[in-house]
């Protein structure tokens, strides 16, 4: 039946960040859980590389060719401090990369926090995440995906919605989904966003996804250092020491909860940088620790 709901992106200027057709599909195939109806104001700039406004929620699909495929799944979460999401860069771009490795990558764009078109905002990207998850396990057969190495990976803000996904997955917001279908099996987490505290969290993507004055329990619910459990799946975690707009102090926070619940966790902390520095080197020249890491683990088997 989501076949039906399958669309095919043809290479245009205005998606010019998507280098080949690529498969675009919907996270829901009528009505999203929880919406509210109001005029439409999805938007992205000039060269598609930037998404604002969000309120239709695909992932689009990069499949290796099944000769090559390991088996392997990535979910993407952009960042933009859940005001935009910076698509191209920190989206396409790592799919397109991981794709060519071998690995199926999902670009993710997600619904940003918006009263206007949310019942609940806090929820509402967390809920496409997981979804999100359900459908690339829902299609694995198809994708020639083993529905145990399906893991998340996100930037700056996108870092938190993955790390959300990898430690709320208990109680699916969706009751339609189970916890097998959206739990990550690992995470990758690049200069993420981890806490929504005073201290150490991004106020603006804090601002944007709990209000300008959220409870204390919604911020330590939101505050993914403090929900590591037993369950939180393996990690890799990437950040520059000199971090001016995600304290490196969020990697390293979740890396001690990791580690103190004996959770396979590795971290590398470059000594400069500052937020976004993988922006400025070719994918592959950063990429490839994240692949030796998804090798010695035994994420890059072969097909199932």
């Amino acid at each position: 039946m989501l076949k039906r709901y399958i669309a095919i992106i043809v290479f245009s200027s205005f998606f010019c960040c998507v280098s080949v057709a690529q498969q675009v599909i919907p996270l829901y195939e009528k009505d999203i859980p929880g919406e509210i109806k109001a005029a439409p104001a999805e938007r992205y700039d000039t060269a598609g590389k930037l998404a604002f406004k969000v309120e239709h929620p695909t992932i689009t699909a990069y499949i290796p060719e099944k000769s090559k495929a390991t088996g392997a799944a990535v979910l993407i979460c952009p960042g933009g401090g859940y005001s935009l999401l910076v698509i191209g860069t920190e989206g396409y771009d790592i799919a397109e990369y991981l794709s060519s490795q071998g690995v199926a990558a999902f670009v993710l764009k997600y619904r940003l926090p918006d009263d206007r078109i949310m019942k609940d905002k806090s929820t509402g990207p967390l809920q496409d995440a997981q979804q999100a998850l359900s459908i690339i396990r829902a299609q694995a057969g198809e994708w020639n995906i083993d529905v145990k190495r399906v893991g998340i990976m996100g930037f700056s803000a996108g870092g938190h919605l993955a790390s959300t996904t990898g430690t709320h997955f208990s109680v699916p917001v969706l009751k339609t989904n189970t916890v097998q279908q959206v739990r990550p099996d690992f995470m990758i987490l690049v200069y993420p966003v981890i806490s929504m505290s005073d201290s150490l969290g991004h106020r603006g993507s804090r601002d944007n996804l709990l209000g300008k004055n959220p409870s204390a329990d919604k911020i330590k619910f939101y505050s993914n250092e403090l929900q590591v459990t037993d369950q939180t799946p393996p990690s890799f975690l990437i950040h520059a020491g000199d971090d001016k707009v995600v304290d490196v102090d969020n990697s390293i926070a979740f890396y001690e909860a990791l580690r103190h619940r004996k959770i396979p966790a590795e971290m590398h902390i470059y000594p400069k940088g500052d937020h976004g520095f993988v922006l400025n080197m070719p994918v592959a020249d950063w990429m490839i620790i994240v692949m030796k890491w998804m090798n010695n683990n035994g994420l890059l088997a072969g097909a199932k």
